[in-house]
């Protein structure tokens, strides 16, 4: 255990790192995906069993843990690690994001931002400096930086403007965070698809200095190709000896993309929401488990497998609980996500320490491209 919050980067392949996050909790092996707890729960799972499946850090969620239960109340209760009984670190979200796409009425200014509560229509306000009070209460390890998320696709003017007002956040939110150690502050590049946008936001937060960086404002509309054609460069106009966080992604192929491209940490809903609407991920791609094809399939989701619901249930098994309305369904489902995608990251870390990532992609394309076992 370490008291400071640090990474070391151990081997690169091409673009793609490998290394450790060291924080107080414990370490982050990078490339790192972490499973979302929106509102300190992981949908569906067991914290020990989120840690089973290879998880080394969460994402807790600001906006919706500051309108339930209420920053406040998690502080009293001892911290939202305690709250959720998880010991591992836990990332926060600013709440920028979420308020842009969920709350009502919100009205933005230089100030921050005001909105209405989804929840009750309650009214709130949330600026740089409240962001950070609130993810001090949270006890996160890894803090974001307040700022502003444009959907894409979008005019440059608003980029622009969106970008330089999340570099004046970012500057506030640092500021506001203070000294902190063992805690760490992650600024965010904005810019869109623009690439001398995105420089300009790389050379404001290296300007302002944080522990590491996120590339925000992508997988927000503009599609795949889109994105990794941002990926391209934007990783490489951020520190190199700090880690990389995309943030909201993504589907598997869109993980080792962005892992090719040098990105350190990613975070997505996608393997816990697509677990509980009858959707597994798995090495030969997606499976519809409603399908009716699998009502007499005695053979595992995923014969490689070693998570609970490929190695102790059957296709049939898990059909019957979805169509059924269960709730083991989702519980099985999510977890067996969440352990494919450790799976892949475990997959692309030792690759890159070998100095084999390209042949592993090539091998996780092939398979995938063969698409599901033939049916019975």
């Amino acid at each position: 255990m370490t008291a400071t919050f640090s990474f070391d980067l151990k081997a690169t392949d091409g673009a793609a790192r490998t290394g450790v996050i060291s924080t107080p909790r414990g370490n982050i092996r990078t490339p790192a995906f972490m499973p979302v707890g929106t509102a300190a729960t992981v949908k569906a799972m067991m914290p020990e069993s989120v840690a089973a499946t290879g998880a080394d850090i969460l994402l807790g969620n600001t906006y919706h843990l500051m309108l339930r239960p209420g920053a406040e109340r998690i502080e009293r209760l001892g911290g939202l690690h305690k709250f959720m009984n998880w010991e591992r670190p836990i990332l926060t979200d600013s709440g920028g994001f979420q308020v842009m796409s969920l709350a009502d009425l919100r009205k933005l200014t230089e100030k921050g931002v005001t909105f209405k509560s989804h929840i009750d229509g309650s009214k709130h306000e949330l600026t740089p400096e409240r962001s950070m009070e609130i993810q001090r209460q949270l006890g996160s390890d890894i803090v974001m930086c307040f700022d502003e998320c444009p959907a894409l696709p979008s005019d440059r003017a608003r980029i622009e403007d969106s970008m330089r007002l999340s570099m004046r956040w970012a500057a506030r939110s640092r500021e506001a965070f203070g000294d902190r150690p063992g805690h760490a502050l992650f600024g965010i590049q904005q810019g869109g698809l623009e690439q001398d946008l995105r420089q300009e936001s790389a050379d404001a937060l290296r300007g302002i200095g944080f522990d590491g960086y996120a590339v925000g404002g992508l997988a927000v509309g503009e599609g795949q190709e889109a994105m990794f054609a941002v990926l391209d460069y934007a990783p490489a106009q951020l520190p190199v000896d700090k880690p990389r966080y995309l943030m909201g992604v993504g589907k598997p192929d869109d993980i080792v993309g962005a892992v090719k491209r040098g990105i350190d940490m990613m975070d997505c809903v996608l393997p816990s929401r697509s677990g509980r609407t009858g959707q597994a991920f798995t090495r030969r791609g997606v499976v519809n488990i409603k399908n009716a094809r699998h009502a007499d399939d005695p053979r595992p989701l995923d014969e490689q497998c070693a998570c609970p619901a490929c190695s102790k249930y059957s296709r049939a098994y898990l059909h019957h609980v979805f169509r059924a309305g269960e709730m083991i369904s989702g519980m099985l489902l999510t977890w067996h996500n969440l352990h494919y995608f450790q799976e892949i990251m475990s997959g692309m870390r030792a690759a890159i320490e070998e100095g084999a990532f390209e042949e592993w992609e090539r091998g996780f394309h092939e398979t995938r491209a063969k698409g599901d076992i033939d049916a019975l």
